[in-house]
């Protein structure tokens, strides 16, 4: 809840994304080596025994540890497999975090998922060698996860470790699938007359406030912040009782949620609360819908502005508004399929477009 908590958090997610493990000694460095060939040959013996086609879709999440979010990733694959039959599809997580979580079973049975530079690195190896690589972010704004999937394919075809095949990477086809909320007018206003088809009765009924994750002021990567602002904006052409807020984004906290319902007249009644993720997941488990409660015949904002260590549906309820377990929308984006066939038209967008060119962005003379 506490937002240097999950600051931390994030820079030990970026810290760990390939070693998964801090070293310092030399027996560390080999503990390492050894879990990077270990996860690395993991991967190669599943990409070659599941290799149907020639061509590869790579689907990009942070990440979770709850069954709920498993489910909703088992559903995207199974539905990517069959809008796209000429493809061999995967998951990766880019979360070093989760992805140590899952596989120590973390809430779940224990479940392995690694991160894409494997992935890419086993789609290059001999007796696979796909012909054409599509990688499909499955983030909702262009920000600083995305930033991270646009580096892991510079890497890949920059060969950056040095170890793959330059003749294959120079003739391999790389395309990469945008983020949900890319295009500020195309996207957003899709996902927010979607949103609005299958919760136009809730706001009929009260509030329905949208919890995305947002980036912190301090790395607003490509100013992605916005897209949570314009998706209000088009959502409240459909009716003013939808709002968008963050657990991350500076000035749309769900203190400032609540500001702009009041200033808009809305001192009571219901307050449904719906996950603007991907999954439903730990934030919307936790900071979302779960019991944590800072009341103390008041709460007192941090120096942001937010009541920390209290969820949505604790806070609302203390300002005066009916929500509870009822009136939590327990969805991931993912688990919506208008929302989900998003992801997959940027899919489809990529595929029918211009590749990427990063390896001739390093080699220009050939």
């Amino acid at each position: 809840m506490k937002r240097i908590k999950s600051l931390m958090v994030a820079m030990l997610a970026v810290m760990g994304c390939m070693t998964f493990v801090a070293c310092s000694s030399d027996d560390d460095d080999k503990k390492v080596e050894n879990n990077y060939t270990v996860y690395q040959k993991a991967v190669n013996e599943t990409v070659k025994a599941q290799k149907r086609n020639n061509k590869a879709i790579l689907l990009v999440a942070f990440g979770s540890t709850w069954q709920q979010a498993y489910d909703a990733f088992d559903t995207t694959v199974a539905a990517y497999k069959s809008a796209f039959p000429g493809y061999d599809v995967f998951l990766s997580f880019s979360s070093a975090i989760c992805i140590n979580r899952a596989a120590e079973g973390e809430n779940v049975a224990s479940r392995n998922f690694y991160a894409p530079p494997f992935w890419l690195t086993a789609f290059a190896q001999d007796g696979v060698k796909y012909n054409e690589i599509v990688v499909q972010s499955l983030q909702v704004i262009p920000g600083e996860e995305y930033t991270r999937v646009i580096n892991y394919i510079k890497d890949f075809a920059n060969n950056s470790n040095g170890d793959l095949d330059d003749q294959y990477l120079a003739s391999v086809t790389l395309k990469l699938g945008v983020p949900l909320l890319q295009d500020a007018v195309a996207d957003v206003n899709t996902v927010a007359t979607e949103l609005d088809k299958l919760y136009k009765t809730q706001a009929s009924q009260g509030v329905v406030a949208f919890m995305g994750h947002g980036n912190p002021d301090s790395y607003d990567t490509y100013k992605a912040n916005v897209r949570y602002t314009q998706l209000e904006e088009a959502l409240q052409k459909f009716s003013k009782n939808y709002y968008v807020g963050t657990v991350d984004m500076m000035e749309n906290f769900k203190t400032n949620v609540l500001a702009r319902m009041q200033a808009n007249g809305i001192m009571s009644g219901k307050v449904f609360c719906h996950p603007l993720m991907s999954i439903d997941g730990d934030h919307g488990h936790n900071d979302m819908a779960g019991d944590d409660d800072a009341w103390d015949n008041g709460f007192e904002a941090n120096e942001e502005g937010e009541v920390e260590d209290t969820s949505w549906k604790m806070y609302f309820h203390h300002m005066g508004y009916t929500c509870d377990n009822t009136t939590m929308i327990e969805k991931g984006l993912l688990e919506l399929p208008t929302i989900r066939q998003v992801w997959m038209n940027h899919t489809k967008d990529a595929i029918q477009g211009e590749p990427l060119d990063y390896y001739h962005s390093k080699f220009p003379e050939e």
